[in-house]
């Protein structure tokens, strides 16, 4: 048979053959799931830069990680929660590092997102996406992985190491904020 007229291989075999080490498998798998990860990175952080930083590392984290995928879920699910937990990580050690920087300033969140809520533009109503990039980075992170991702409150409160309760109070008010940004 001509190389040329063998079949794609099909993203079982991808997943199989870069578990063996095979960069070109490996490069395939990124393209094919690439800007759903970043999907995920830019509407959990908010920030498009950050996003694409937090994206490679998931991708990073998946080639070290990928002898660990025992295929019980498809590739895609195994990526997507790895990419949840890269930013999720990400957010803990930026919190660190803030901590040991505080200048006595209790909420450096409240601050940051003050300084980064885009202007209104008069006549103009925010887009979807500018708008989840607006909220309070909590309330964000708890509508993104519930609304848009589909997780429960109870997966969210275990990831975030928050109540089942305090999730739904951090969604009520992520859909407060979305409601009122897209009715200026």
């Amino acid at each position: 048979m001509h190389p040329e007229l063998a079949p794609e291989p099909t993203p079982q075999d991808d997943v199989a053959l870069a578990t063996r080490g095979d960069r070109r498998a490996f490069e395939r798998l990124y393209r094919a799931h690439v800007d759903r990860v970043f999907s995920l990175c830019v509407r959990m952080v908010g920030d498009r830069g950050r996003a694409e930083e937090l994206t490679q590392d998931a991708f990073v984290r998946a080639w070290e990680k990928l002898g660990q995928f025992r295929g019980d879920s498809a590739f895609g699910t195994w990526l997507h929660r790895l990419a949840v937990n890269v930013v999720l990580n990400d957010r803990q050690t930026e919190r660190r590092r803030r901590d040991k920087q505080d200048d006595g300033v209790e909420d450096m969140d409240a601050l940051a997102f003050g300084d980064s809520r885009p202007e209104p533009v008069p006549g103009l109503s925010l887009d979807l996406e500018q708008a989840i990039a607006g909220l309070p980075p909590g309330a964000r992170k708890v509508f993104v992985l519930h609304d848009v991702q589909g997780y429960t409150h109870e997966e969210i409160g275990e990831m975030l190491g928050v109540t089942a309760g305090g999730c739904k109070a951090q969604l009520h008010r992520a859909r407060m904020l979305l409601r009122e940004a897209l009715t200026r």
